[in-house]
């Protein structure tokens, strides 16, 4: 990344009379120190008239010694200079072993050459008390040295100061304010004092406006700016000269370009001489100006060619509108933690001890940018083979009218503390008492929640399986998680109630209305016995020891078909006073009445405490409208109870009227499913907002190399292309266009490796048609050939799944990680 600056400093005087000078003493020239790499340099004087002598001090700075030989009315000095402003690590030096921790003392030759640096005045009072209130504990000289920087810049506040001089270091600490050089010197003499050699440097300053504002510290400047400044620099065996700047508390950079280093600031001015006596008016500009930016992670395109790309995307947007395309796009972005970039769940592991907070945190703040109505819902993500359990998933639902699907995020509780109702852990009485409160909105008995309980016959056979020196609680098994199964179970006590399950369904009525339908579950066991696992209660419930029903009369969930119209979700006050109760006290006969339904209950609703929070696992539905009501209801109930409330189980089914983002864990990164945009501009938008508040959660999308170069997150980041509806999919409409996408793609190779990372071929992440089996290609020829051409005629969309499923995959046979997948 190049990023050049040209900085402009002239300084002029002007007399009341024509005058004769004397010699005049310029250091205004980077010096041979400077780090940061200047391109060019001039020197502009006026009267014309003058000679010029280049020399270097007794301390190597550059001087321009000019020699004026006729009177003048005025004196110019102009300094142009372009500089590369490559960032410059300012830890980037290695120390001395003898004088890696503070204090230290000087080899006795290194002292005698330090020693016009080593040479501190007499303290004052102020001084002495300050010295005397330096942490001394012996520690890193690196940490000291930002310490005392620090907390000197702490102490002494910043102001602009037009006086000529420094201020003693007295001065400063009464006032406790001062100047930049007024700042530099006071730590000059600290670091003295302190037995540390120490200079005054001035010279030029250089701040450009940040392309991303900092999360931490000072955000910066709003303009590009560059001024006179001045810092101190200490000596380090090993490191050499270390710049400190008080002004700020932090290390010079790329910004600090040093004019002259001198032991004393009176060495150190940019401009000495002498002149005839006469009234003079002083006046000085600065400027600096970009003049060449090559394209970076954080600015990579200019004004100009991000306005082209724009235009270019409403350009295509027309074309596909003529063409009746009606595509649709979201996206995978992945992001890593951007404080802990070494940490094992941030480079291999799917899951770890703080990506859920990260992804909560970034959850909620999507929801306040696009859902501000919308259902958080904390349920089960991936499970890959190898792994014990599910990987977890948080998603953001949201109706697309508007309207709310839940009214109050400030009851579901966070990941990193409560949900800001309560702090205590909550108990079996809560489930309790949210079941019933939730029964009595839904207008069910209030008995409606059973409890449930850890089948004790199994976990009081483990008991017995244990060797017979150790406990149920220090169990010794080798499987860390069949481990944590067992005390978790033996702590809360196996005859302690687990949860609440009330059996629950919607059931269509013969006049086309709908009803929620409760049943009393009949068991051979006394009390309701879970399924040993460490999955929540709704998972484990013991559907198999219910009444057999026929297959016939088996109450199945039907998802609504895909392809039929939906009308627009009801009001939540409309939709929960349609949907009345029924409780079945056994397996009804068949009746005709109209206004009754028939059939049993087969799914529920499940209640349980899990730490600070109560978790409602949702049963599945058929229908976005009766899921919509029961969620209401469960609102309801979480704001009647006080208690906050974790929604998990099953996710809303498929649904036009709603729309979704997830946020799930994989190897080394955070997911984001993002919401399908249809316009170019919607797909700005959503990309932008979601990587600024990506960027504020202190998330990032960058790693960086062994070597120092920059790489993305290591994720999938997968382009979803298709359609809001299966009806209006291009490639279900339109076969042959994604026959013509996977052809196209397959004969210009360079389009997949201008998206690929260093890992490429058959193992990477994305690997062609080509790359996963030799075979393929022979296969997708033949399956190419059952893709008609539109003017011939169709075929049924789930044969376009069937055709290409089994192709689109990696060397696994993995549909999910190949270069194009369905």
């Amino acid at each position: 990344m190049a990023l050049h600056v040209a900085l402009n400093h002239v300084t002029s005087y002007t007399y009341d009379k024509r005058i004769g000078m004397g010699s005049q003493i310029i250091r205004l020239r980077p010096a041979p120190h400077c780090r940061t790499p200047i391109l060019s340099y001039s020197l502009t004087l006026s009267p014309k008239i003058h000679f010029i002598n280049w020399q270097q001090d007794p301390f190597g700075n550059f001087l321009a010694r000019v020699v004026l030989p006729e009177p003048t009315e005025s004196f110019s000095v102009a300094v142009d200079l372009v500089a590369d402003m490559a960032v410059i690590n300012p830890f980037d030096f290695f120390v001395e072993e003898k004088s890696k921790d503070w204090p230290f003392l000087y080899d006795p030759l290194l002292k005698k050459e330090l020693a016009p640096y080593l040479e501190p005045e007499t303290p004052g009072p102020l001084l002495r008390d300050y010295l005397a209130r330096v942490d001394r504990t012996r520690r890193s000289t690196i940490d000291f040295l930002c310490d005392l920087n620090r907390w000197l810049q702490n102490d002494v506040g910043y102001l602009i100061r037009m006086e000529p001089g420094v201020q003693t270091p007295e001065e400063t600490l009464g006032k406790a304010s001062g100047s930049c050089r007024d700042s530099a010197w006071l730590l000059v003499q600290l670091l003295r004092n302190l037995g540390l050699a120490a200079r005054f440097v001035s010279g030029y300053l250089i701040q450009l406006t940040p392309d991303v504002k900092a999360l931490d510290g000072p955000t910066g400047t709003d303009v590009d700016f560059t001024d006179l400044h001045a810092w101190t620099e200490v000596y380090i065996p090993g490191a050499g000269w270390i710049g400190l700047d008080p002004t700020s508390g932090l290390l010079a950079g790329e910004g600090h370009i040093p004019l002259a280093a001198t032991p004393h600031p009176s060495s150190a001015a940019p401009i000495t001489g002498s002149h005839e006596k006469a009234e003079v008016a002083f006046d000085f500009k600065m400027g600096v100006t970009r003049i060449r930016e090559t394209p970076r992670v954080t600015k990579p395109y200019t004004d100009e060619a991000w306005q082209k790309i724009l235009d270019t995307g409403r350009d295509i947007d027309k074309r596909l509108v003529a063409g009746d395309v009606r595509l649709s796009m979201g996206g995978e972005p992945t992001f890593i933690a951007a404080d802990d970039m070494e940490g094992a769940e941030w480079n291999i592991a799917a899951v770890g001890p703080t990506k859920r907070r990260y992804a909560d945190e970034l959850v909620r703040r999507l929801q306040r940018k696009f859902a501000p109505g919308g259902l958080l819902h904390y349920g089960q993500g991936k499970w890959y083979p190898g792994e014990q359990l599910p990987r977890w998933s948080f998603a953001l639902y949201w109706r697309t009218d508007g309207k709310p699907l839940w009214e109050n995020p400030d009851i579901v509780a966070r990941e990193a503390t409560t949900g800001g109702v309560t702090s205590r852990a909550t108990t079996a009485d809560d489930a309790k008492a949210f079941v019933t409160a939730l029964a009595d909105h839904l207008g069910l008995p209030h008995d409606s929640g059973i409890p449930a309980f850890e089948d004790t016959a199994h976990f009081v056979l483990v008991e017995q399986k244990l060797p017979i020196n150790v406990t149920a609680i220090d169990n010794k098994l080798e499987d860390p998680a069949e481990r944590e199964r067992l005390v978790k179970v033996f702590d809360r006590g196996v005859s302690a109630v687990a949860g609440y399950v009330m059996p629950i369904q919607v059931w269509h009525t013969h006049d086309r209305g709908r009803r929620w339908v409760t049943e009393r579950w009949s068991l051979r066991r006394d009390k309701l016995f879970l399924i040993p696992g460490d999955s929540p209660v709704g998972f484990r419930l013991p559907l198999p020891s219910t009444p057999v029903i026929g297959a016939v009369d088996y109450p199945h969930v039907l998802p609504r078909d895909p392809f039929a119209g939906a009308p627009p979700l009801p009001e939540r006050r409309i939709l929960m006073q349609r949907r009345r109760t029924v409780t079945l006290e056994a397996p009804p006969p068949h009746k005709e009445s109209p206004d009754d339904v028939v059939g049993s209950v087969r799914t529920a609703l499940t209640v349980e405490a899990r730490g600070d929070r109560i978790c409602v696992f949702m049963p599945p539905v058929a229908d976005a409208e009766d899921y919509a009501a029961l969620i209401a209801a469960v609102e309801e109930a979480a704001t009647t109870t006080r208690l906050p409330i974790h929604v998990e189980g099953y996710t809303p089914p498929d649904d036009p009227r709603l729309n979704v983002i997830k946020v799930t864990p994989d190897p080394g990164v955070i997911e984001v499913n993002i919401q399908p945009s249809t316009t170019w501009d919607d797909a700005v938008a959503i990309t932008t907002e979601l990587y600024e508040e990506a960027h504020l959660t202190r998330l990032s999308t960058e790693k960086f190399m062994l070597d120092g170069r920059h790489t993305g997150t290591g994720g999938g980041n997968h382009i979803v292309l298709g359609g809001l509806t299966p009806a209006d999919s291009p490639f279900l409409r339109r076969p042959d266009l994604l026959a013509s996408i996977i052809t196209y793609w397959q004969n210009h190779p360079s389009l997949s490796y201008l998206f690929s990372g260093l890992f490429i071929g058959p193992t990477s992440q994305a690997p062609r048609v080509d790359e996963a089996r030799h075979e393929s290609l022979y296969e997708l020829e033949i399956a190419l050939s059952q893709v008609p051409d539109p003017s011939v005629g169709s075929i049924p969309p789930w044969l376009v799944d069937r055709i290409f499923r089994n192709l689109l995959i990696d060397v696994t046979g993995n549909t999910h990680r190949a270069e194009i997948c369905i």
